[in-house]
């Protein structure tokens, strides 16, 4: 989940990215489309944002501010290049504000993990999104799993994912997407090459 966050930004590597996130209704968007938020709690998230905008456009400020981090963080590891404490500490800001509602809860005598998303008021935090974001990235970094983590090799595409081949060869993000568009690439290169 934190890498599709992180991938928010199309063609990051290239002269003109792309934002997706463009507005606290596009975080909602992308957290529905993620399964983090079922419809009935977008939409109570969406009429919260209009009763407060200037709420709304600062968690946006925040989740930018989160999904750069992590790039830097992941892209970072990738590399071996050391961490930049700043980015680090986005993170742990993130990540205690989430923690701070997870709990346990019960549901059918099987416990679970669970976001305690109301406020005094029983009203949705309008952060909430970022809650299992910021836990799923620390758990990443954490794990060996970072190990198998990639930037796609597409030209200009900068998305990471992380790598579950068997023997770790997977390059791009999606082989039908950047893997096809590369393939073709080298298919026009050598055809050009070959006509000189």
């Amino acid at each position: 989940m934190s890498l599709d966050f992180v991938n928010t930004m199309g063609s990051r590597l290239a002269d003109y990215p792309s934002e997706y996130l463009r507005s606290y209704e596009d975080l909602l968007d992308w957290g529905r489309q993620a399964g983090l938020l079922a419809l009935e709690e977008a939409e109570g998230l969406s009429r919260r944002a209009r009763l407060d905008p200037e709420a709304a456009r600062e968690t946006l400020s925040r989740a930018l501010a989160l999904r750069e981090a992590l790039h830097r963080m992941i892209s970072g590891a990738i590399a071996g290049e050391s961490q930049d404490e700043s980015d680090l500490s986005v993170l742990n800001r993130e990540l205690s504000i989430a923690l701070s509602h997870l709990r346990v809860v019960a549901s059918d005598g099987v416990y679970s993990w669970g976001w305690d998303r109301g406020e005094d008021g029983g009203e949705t935090r309008l952060d909430s999104p970022l809650w299992p974001v910021a836990q799923s990235a620390a758990e990443l970094l954490t794990s060996e799993r970072l190990g198998r983590v990639k930037v796609c090799a597409g030209e200009g595409c900068g998305w990471v994912f992380l790598d579950e081949s068997r023997n770790s060869s997977r390059r791009w993000c999606d082989s039908r997407d950047c893997g096809n568009r590369e393939r073709v690439r080298r298919h026009l290169s050598r055809k050009r090459a070959s006509n000189s």
